[in-house]
């Protein structure tokens, strides 16, 4: 027994292997630097779903095929649904997703890899006090989901800044929400039920709910000469730093580097970075002081925050557009599951009392 199943094997996968030693990702047999700023959000899903949806359209079909889904459920979804303003923008989309047919069919998938393009935009509009702006099938999902959450046309750079990023946390192992979807999957309950799934495992702030404290933090130092005193006293408080540290990695988080990559071609306020950089450099010197006997490095939140805060996306969203990159990797894994008919179904150890036995 492992409690977490840490470096428990509960699966074997072509999807995606996590080294965390060398701080390597491979996804579908390409490292994270080549796919990383060099493929698009469609490409990358054609990659992952490759040879587990046999009837999905091929890849010079696939943008427009996913321009249609997103125009069907903002007619289907966002046009007729009564959801509260005042749920955050997770619950939102969590809410709109439930809405959607279950299935295991290349439709359900399609509608699948739209929504949080489309549910992402359509929430933080709402909330605030915005109408919803309809898709333009002709545009990429990058590209579609930046004018739909501003309005108006994003520059080449921006939607080259989103793609990277959605490639970039498209798949990462057997992480907390992708295992929640593949035993949803499992149940053959169907692919909404699974990626419902994921998305509620992706909420908590120890997997993907953690991005928006960072902006938070990099707010209350305000400038780089406050990096140290701020992040001492925090520490000093028992608080724990966010975007530094990671389950499997014992070295940088290669998606950080990404990311921040990302966020220079972008052309994003020089001045934010500088902070930024200023603040992971005193983070990381006093983490190595304090706790010489632990690795803690940048993690992918670090930089995301940064970079979706640049693309306009607010701190308590950034969880939604982690999701709209994430489902490829959910909808791979649960066709991979269901592929494989296991139901996934571990023991427990019983360690209560037992029943008093008569005299």
């Amino acid at each position: 027994m492992s409690d977490g199943l840490e470096d428990v094997v509960a699966a074997h996968t072509v999807l995606s292997e996590v080294d965390g030693a060398a701080g390597r990702l491979v996804m579908r047999g390409h490292s994270l630097d080549e796919l990383a700023g060099h493929t698009s959000f469609e490409e990358m899903a054609a990659l992952m779903l490759d040879g587990f949806v046999p009837d999905l359209p091929a890849m010079k079909d696939l943008p427009a095929a996913l321009g249609a889904a997103r125009q069907e459920l903002f007619e289907t979804v966002v046009r007729k649904a009564v959801i509260p303003v005042t749920l955050g923008p997770v619950e939102m989309i969590r809410a709109m997703t439930a809405l959607i047919p279950d299935g295991e069919d290349a439709g359900t998938v399609l509608r699948l890899l739209a929504a949080p393009a489309v549910f992402t935009a359509a929430s933080l509009r709402l909330r605030q006090g915005l109408a919803p702006v309809a898709p333009d099938a002709s545009l990429s999902q990058a590209a579609d989901t930046l004018r739909m959450l501003t309005g108006k046309a994003p520059t080449k750079q921006q939607a080259a800044a989103l793609d990277t990023y959605l490639v970039t946390v498209a798949d990462h192992g057997l992480n907390a929400s992708t295992f929640a979807s593949r035993v949803v999957a499992s149940t053959r309950a169907g692919l909404v039920s699974a990626v419902l799934a994921g998305i509620g495992a992706l909420k908590g702030p120890l997997h993907g709910g953690a991005p928006g404290p960072v902006i938070e933090m990099l707010d209350a130092i305000g400038a780089p000469t406050n990096a140290r005193a701020w992040l001492e006293t925090a520490l000093d408080r028992g608080d724990r730093l966010m975007g530094f540290g990671h389950r499997i990695y014992r070295v940088r988080d290669p998606r950080a580097d990404a990311l921040k990559g990302a966020i220079r071609r972008l052309g994003a306020d020089s001045g934010r970075l500088a902070l930024a950089e200023a603040v992971e450099q005193a983070a990381l010197a006093i983490l190595r002081e304090r706790k010489p006997n632990r690795t803690l490095e940048t993690n992918v939140e670090f930089y995301t925050a940064l970079l979706l805060e640049a693309l306009g996306f607010t701190p308590d969203s950034f969880t939604c557009v982690f999701a709209l990159g994430r489902t490829t990797g959910w909808l791979a894994h649960a066709k991979e599951q269901i592929a494989g008919g296991r139901l996934i179904r571990p023991q427990s150890v019983y360690v209560g009392p037992q029943p008093r036995q008569a005299a």
